[in-house]
């Protein structure tokens, strides 16, 4: 196993219950839509469908058209996931699992709107060519994945430290009879 010092440790731990709480954060957001302005009024909620149709960039065509069709329990399975991949990455169970969601949620994301245009859009706080927020996160993902941060830190290091101090039992030996 590697060894890391306790600050090279504490980084990629810290990376990883970071991103781990932006997805938990962001399943559980969609999950309670409609939320409540502060005048009062309702917030849409949040839909896949929606999504879709919002997608720009070189494949947004084909976006356009899953949109279009969207089923209905995709909208509640994207949140959930979104959740299940939080909890993954902050607790550190299932690590790898938790990463390799990541990055398919992220390269999703990403894919659908591309930021080809390099200038300021709607609705983004930056001026992104290629390179935007989602693409920085996916690389951060693939590193968590690459030191395999559940070795490290998490319920992932508990388990595998039990079932290595686990005793092991002790094949019967059968009997042959003579001695009974």
């Amino acid at each position: 196993m590697e060894r890391y010092s306790r600050f090279e440790a504490t980084a990629l731990i810290l990376l990883r219950t970071l991103i781990g709480w932006h997805f938990l954060y962001e399943g559980y957001y969609k999950l309670m839509l409609p939320g409540w302005t502060r005048a009062g009024a309702p917030l849409s909620g949040w839909s896949a469908g929606g999504y879709l149709k919002a997608a720009t960039g070189p494949f947004a065509g084909f976006f356009h058209s899953l949109g279009n069709g969207a089923l209905p329990w995709v909208d509640t399975l994207v949140p959930i996931l979104l959740v299940l991949v939080g909890l993954s990455l902050i607790l550190g169970l299932l690590t790898q699992l938790g990463c390799w969601g990541a990055l398919g949620f992220l390269t999703l994301f990403y894919i659908t709107q591309i930021p080809t245009a390099g200038l300021p859009q709607p609705g983004n706080e930056g001026t992104y060519l290629f390179v935007n927020k989602n693409l920085i996160e996916w690389a951060a993902v693939l590193a968590l994945l690459a030191f395999r941060t559940g070795r490290i830190a998490g319920l992932d290091l508990l388990w595998a430290r039990r079932a290595s101090t686990a005793p092991v039992a002790r094949p019967a030996v059968a009997s042959s009879g003579a001695l009974d």
